[in-house]
């Protein structure tokens, strides 16, 4: 009897049990789908929500703090820049002695300002201090021009001193009004936020070319705004006017005929008396030859790249070299496993470096042949050819050199200047063995039995790699 009446009463408890805790379930789920539903429209409105205007941000205002007021994502990645600290195998931001790392570069700029002091770059964070502090500045007083692309300063300078006044000018009279590195003022229009370009050499050489800035696209305008700065350039004149060489094209031998035909040189070598020419950072002239510009890739699309900001796509401000960030910068389009795309672009790096080194070793055969011609009594004229492959060789050296890619940017395209300057080099070898069997009757002695070549030839060095471990 007792048997009968306790079963009715379990199966009560249970059925009291499951409602209990299909509630609790239940309750749980709609509770997860309200915050669900609650974080999409949250995300929804992010989306579509306007830029708060905290301040009204003024043109000309160089304090990248100040635009951050409106525009705190872009500013918080913008001053990751900060950070100078991290290498990759080729570059990266942390700074070190390039001279010390390659001493051949001291005698290939023998008597620049270049073989004194040359440092890894840093970030944009840098572009002001570093300037103000390399010793470039103490050998050589350097003209108002070198402002234009180190500081955010340099747009309001040229509006209230002028262009050719900004230019002409000497550095160390201007220095104590520049306060900024490269800033947002510099590529973007506070009022719509629109790229914009505000350094007149590029303008004036975009529009020799026959560009109408103001019909670019705006993904033109996404490398537009690097090219102000990241280019080849000169001063013209005794105004040191600074202007782009680039009225027969962007490429290294159209680069070199228009300053042949100008009759222009940077210095004279120190050692062998040739004029010579100093290439800064071509990356924007030796990007234009490659399948990536081709294809329609914007310099930002892989140094600043789109990152998502709760519902937002925002470009990262933290420009850098995509070897940080591959994830972002590379996988959007290569669908690569990560390590085997970097693998991929330090490969082609390290070839490149290894085509730096024997070039390197090149010239100097080429320069100590010349300094041999010379001891033997060869005249100025006698030299005029030698010199010229000189020139020619250690202009094609430097356009790969001083571009910060080490050769990817356009990895065919480097290789084939390289291989052309390794050419010259030798040719400015036999031309001046030449003279002096002439005036001799006696062979030159071969220059590189007296290098050791597995000094100068190298790839990754190995506490760059102990680093990167």
């Amino acid at each position: 009897m007792a048997d009968s009446t306790q079963q009715p009463k379990s199966r009560r408890n249970r059925a009291v049990i499951f409602v209990a805790g299909a509630f609790i379930v239940g309750l749980v789920l709609l509770i997860g789908i309200s915050a669900l539903l609650i974080n999409i429209n949250t995300r929804k409105q992010e989306a579509v929500a306007p830029i708060v205007r905290v301040v009204d941000i003024q043109d000309g205002e160089t304090d990248p703090a100040v635009w951050g007021q409106n525009y705190p994502r872009e500013y918080s990645r913008f001053m990751l820049m900060e950070d100078d600290t991290v290498p990759t195998a080729y570059g990266g931001s942390q700074q070190y002695d390039k001279l010390a790392r390659f001493p051949a570069m001291k005698r290939l700029w023998n008597g620049y300002a270049f073989a004194v002091d040359f440092n890894e770059e840093r970030s944009h964070f840098y572009s002001l201090i570093d300037q103000k502090e390399t010793e470039r500045q103490v050998v050589v007083k350097q003209p108002g021009a070198c402002a234009n692309c180190h500081s955010g300063d340099a747009p309001n300078l040229i509006k209230s001193m002028g262009w050719e006044a900004f230019n002409k000018g000497p550095y160390e009279a201007i220095t104590d009004t520049l306060h900024s590195a490269i800033t947002c003022n510099d590529c973007h229009d506070p009022d719509t936020m629109a790229l914009r370009v505000t350094r007149p050499a590029f303008a004036n050489a975009m529009a020799e070319r026959g560009i109408d800035l103001s019909k670019a696209t705006r993904q033109e305008m996404r490398s537009y705004v690097c090219g102000q700065c990241h280019v080849e350039y000169y001063f013209e004149g005794d105004n040191k006017l600074l202007t782009f060489p680039w009225e027969k094209g962007l490429n290294i031998d159209n680069i070199n005929e228009y300053y042949d035909e100008y009759g222009f040189k940077d210095w004279t070598h120190k050692e062998t008396g040739a004029p010579m020419l100093k290439v800064q950072h071509p990356e924007f002239e030796l990007y234009s030859t490659s399948i990536h510009n081709q294809s329609g890739v914007a310099c930002a699309d892989c140094h600043m790249p789109y990152i998502r900001e709760g519902a937002l796509k925002v470009s990262d401000h933290w420009i850098r070299s995509p070897l940080t960030n591959v994830a972002n910068a590379c996988q959007s389009c290569h669908k690569m496993d990560e390590a085997k795309l970097t693998e991929r672009v330090v490969t082609i790096q390290t070839r490149t470096a290894k085509l730096l080194r024997e070039t390197e070793t090149a010239i100097i055969a080429a320069i100590d042949a010349i300094n041999a011609a010379k001891a033997a009594g060869a005249t100025d004229e006698d030299l005029k050819e030698a010199w010229d492959f000189q020139r020619k060789a250690n202009l094609r050296w430097d356009f790969i050199s001083s571009e910060n890619s080490t050769g990817f940017h356009s990895p065919q395209e480097a290789a084939r200047v390289l291989g052309d300057a390794l050419n010259f080099a030798r040719m400015g070898q036999i031309s001046a063995e030449r003279v002096t069997m002439k005036l001799t009757g006696q062979p030159g002695s071969d220059p590189l039995l007296q290098i050791n070549t597995d000094a100068v030839i190298g790839t990754t060095p190995a506490e760059v790699e102990e680093e990167m471990k």
